[in-house]
């Protein structure tokens, strides 16, 4: 059961377990296809429970965000300018380390690991040669030099490796925190990418992605009002979808392909888009309405995809950005009546903290030898230990 103490304990009462096995002090760091920063959560992990005592965020720079957008595209010098902004993601990740720390008064030496998403700039499972790759960009050794935390990296790899997609990989972390014995319900994360985590009754999970959120709303805001996001969704509010786009937007493959399955910037990204406003002729379109467009074509996919694979769901728990998002989660409501569309924070864990909780909890995972993936939603050919180890 996940719990969230209104303060982090006296430092007296910090334990400092010897084993993995028993809850200890983990940090989970996220930087997701918005993005738009790093995420960290501190908490309390073992096995059976998380509890998560503080969250700091660092904003990317422009010129960072800029680089990491222009690296998911073949480009000169990519790898020496990966490698620089491998350092400037670990720089930015320690800042978000050392903030944790201070707020709760923890020395670095009682964390046991930090479990460190990086920042995926392609991502191709089973493609080109039959295994494919993803590729989370970060620099793991120079994060544990920065903060003298051991630190847990590259966990998609190794179950792509075992002929999965590498993702979603926070569907067994849903099932550890919001699942409920007896009943039926789902955990739709709204990042850049949507992915939607199907939570049965008999602690049956399922999980995959559905298509983009966050990541093409985000894109256009930016160019038509400077904005780095619409900020509650109003702007789209104040537009009206349009029904030839939006009918556009559907017609993409991925969107009905069978799961396991999942998707990023690879596929749905800027050129993505204008091939669809052009082949719609609504490139003039009032970019407000192209906005709410997007905004609509995001909670049909989502609710869409809910309803094919789990009509008998009681429950969408929304967390992410997204659910921060008052239009987009109207419009989700909309599309589905009857059913409780609510916040996870109405659930024990705030938007923004899932993920990096996630990889929190998935680096106690690694560390007590126990598997991080489920076969059923990648699709790997069975359980796999995921993560590479930095010792401090």
């Amino acid at each position: 059961m996940l719990e969230r103490p209104a303060s982090a304990p006296p430092q007296a009462s910090l334990p400092a377990p010897s084993s993995p096995a028993t809850p200890g002090w983990y940090i989970g760091l996220m930087s997701g296809t918005s993005l738009d920063g790093v995420d960290g959560v501190l908490a309390q992990v073992s096995a059976q429970q998380c509890q998560v005592f503080g969250h700091a965020s660092q904003p990317f720079t422009s010129d960072l965000k800029a680089t990491l957008l222009a690296l998911n595209h073949s480009g000169s010098d990519e790898l020496h300018r990966a490698a620089l902004a491998a350092n400037a993601l670990a720089r930015c990740s320690a800042q978000v380390v050392q903030q944790l720390l201070a707020d709760a008064g923890l020395p670095a030496q009682q964390v046991l690991a930090i479990g460190s998403h990086g920042q995926t700039l392609r991502h191709q499972p089973q493609a080109h040669d039959g295994t494919g790759y993803t590729l989370q960009l970060q620099n793991p050794a120079l994060l544990a030099e920065l903060t003298g935390i051991s630190v847990v990296a590259d966990f998609r790899s190794r179950d792509v490796a075992a002929g999965g997609q590498g993702a979603p990989l926070v569907p067994a972390f849903h099932q550890q925190v919001f699942g409920r014995p007896g009943q039926h319900l789902a955990v739709l994360n709204l990042g850049g990418i949507a992915n939607l985590s199907l939570l049965g009754a008999d602690a049956s999970v399922l999980g995959f992605d559905c298509g983009p959120a966050n990541m093409l709303l985000d894109l256009w805001c930016q160019r038509h009002t400077g904005q780095p996001y619409d900020a509650n969704g109003d702007w789209a509010a104040s537009g009206q979808p349009l029904a030839d786009l939006l009918a556009r937007l559907h017609d993409e493959p991925f969107l009905a392909a069978p799961a396991p399955k999942s998707t990023g910037r690879d596929l749905f990204n800027a050129a993505w888009l204008e091939q669809r406003l052009q082949a719609s002729a609504r490139h003039n379109a009032p970019p407000q309405d192209v906005q709410a467009t997007l905004a609509e074509f995001t909670a049909q996919v989502c609710a869409q995809h809910l309803l094919r694979h789990a009509p008998a769901c009681a429950l969408l728990i929304v967390c992410g950005g997204g659910a921060l998002n008052g239009d987009l989660m109207a419009r989700l409501q909309a599309h589905l009546p009857g059913l409780p569309v609510q916040s996870s924070a109405l659930h024990g864990l705030a938007p923004l903290q899932v993920e990096a909780a996630a990889f929190a909890w998935l680096a106690q995972r690694c560390l007590a030898g126990l598997p991080g993936n489920l076969p059923a939603v990648t699709g790997a050919s069975g359980p796999r230990v995921l993560g590479a180890f930095y010792p401090a």
